[in-house]
């Protein structure tokens, strides 16, 4: 029972850190999570100084989220880091094959560790989560995009809807994110 706990504890000290503008805290966090980020980019076709440069953009857009108050603790905050990487690098990826795709492969780069059916089973998948939003409505829809696809701080959200306050956009939002779970089982 005490190590998830101490995760907690380990997470709570690196953001405390953060807070107070302990550039030390990104130094060590970037050193903690090295290996597994360089492990990921190895694999996707990328090499060590794309792994670095990717950890780097990562940290100091992690590093900015919690200075400016916008990052909410609802995970490990490595895993929270391996998220951005991967998104920074799926859009770098895309961007290299827009600028030249392959010879070999006219539509550009693949995933090889996607076979064509997790590129079905993706396709699918995302045509149910956007039938799913479309059935929920607004302003659930508009919430959920603004905060999950454009990552806007909760009192963006609460101006642009026109809600009273943040607390009353997180509130919103748990019960948007309820009703998509719901529209995601009806539409199965």
């Amino acid at each position: 029972m005490a190590s998830p706990l101490l995760f907690l504890n380990k997470d709570a000290r690196l953001l405390e850190r953060i807070r107070d503008g302990d550039e030390e805290a990104l130094v060590d966090f970037y050193e903690e999570n090295r290996g597994v980020i360089s492990a990921y980019i190895l694999r996707n076709s990328g090499n060590q100084e794309d792994a670095d440069d990717m950890l780097q953009e990562a940290v100091v857009i992690f590093w900015e989220r919690v200075r400016s108050g916008r990052y909410e603790h609802t995970a490990k905050t490595s895993t929270f880091l391996f998220a951005i990487v991967k998104h920074l690098w799926s859009r770098r990826l895309a961007r290299k094959r827009k600028e030249s795709p392959g010879e070999n492969d006219p539509d550009g780069y693949v995933d090889p560790e996607d076979s064509p059916l997790d590129a079905l089973v993706a396709s699918e998948e995302a045509a149910r989560v956007h039938m799913a939003l479309s059935r929920i409505g607004e302003p659930c829809r508009a919430l959920l995009l603004l905060f999950y696809w454009e990552e806007r701080p909760m009192d963006d959200i609460a101006r642009i809807l026109g809600f009273a306050n943040a607390d009353t956009a997180k509130a919103k939002k748990y019960q948007c994110k309820k009703a998509l779970e719901r529209a995601l089982k009806e539409v199965a």
